[in-house]
């Protein structure tokens, strides 16, 4: 059993926490690990009734370059994860879904945070616009479904949650390969 001996908490900030756990390993051992700590996120994989992927494209500092992503973002705290899907695809895309189903949920970084992803299928898109965030440039991109699922599969993106919440969708819709 792993045991936290202490929690140290270094920083908090409006994206994220750092703090440092110690703890003690099932053979006794102690280990001092350093814990990003995140409300959670989510990722939506908005299809038009032309079978179109609705994905942003924006720069991303800490990766240095602009990327196509699936649109997301971070549930602010005690949010239901449903709730901020629906208002993170008004911001960014600026359209609202009749339905959103979850496709699946994993954890982004698990070695050093605790965000955990949720990414839903969003369809019976409608306009729908919230303002977009201060900090965020964002231009929407049609991308046709079986497109968007070879750019997540032959390297055309590079961004997980993109990666995973594309190749979810195709195995929901059954055209994985």
């Amino acid at each position: 059993m792993y045991t936290v001996l202490s929690s140290r908490r270094v920083f908090d900030g409006r994206a994220f926490s750092l703090r440092v756990d110690e703890v003690q390993m099932p053979d006794g051992r102690q280990a001092s690990w350093e814990i990003l700590g995140h409300t959670g996120g989510v990722a939506m994989v908005p299809l038009d009734v032309d079978d179109n992927v609705l994905m942003v494209r924006q720069y991303r500092h800490a990766a240095g370059v602009e990327l196509l992503e699936l649109p997301a973002g971070t549930v602010k705290p005690g949010e239901d994860y449903a709730v901020c899907a629906a208002r993170e695809l008004q911001e960014e895309v600026g359209l609202a879904a009749a339905q959103l189903e979850l496709l699946g949920e994993f954890f982004l970084a698990p070695g050093y945070s605790s965000e955990l992803m949720r990414v839903y299928l969003a369809t019976g898109l409608t306009p729908a616009s919230l303002p977009q965030d201060a900090d965020e440039s964002i231009a929407v991109e049609r991308v046709p479904f079986r497109q968007a699922v070879r750019l997540a599969i032959n390297g055309g993106l590079r961004d997980s949650k993109s990666i995973a919440g594309l190749l979810l969708a195709a195995h929901w819709r059954g055209q994985e390969k």
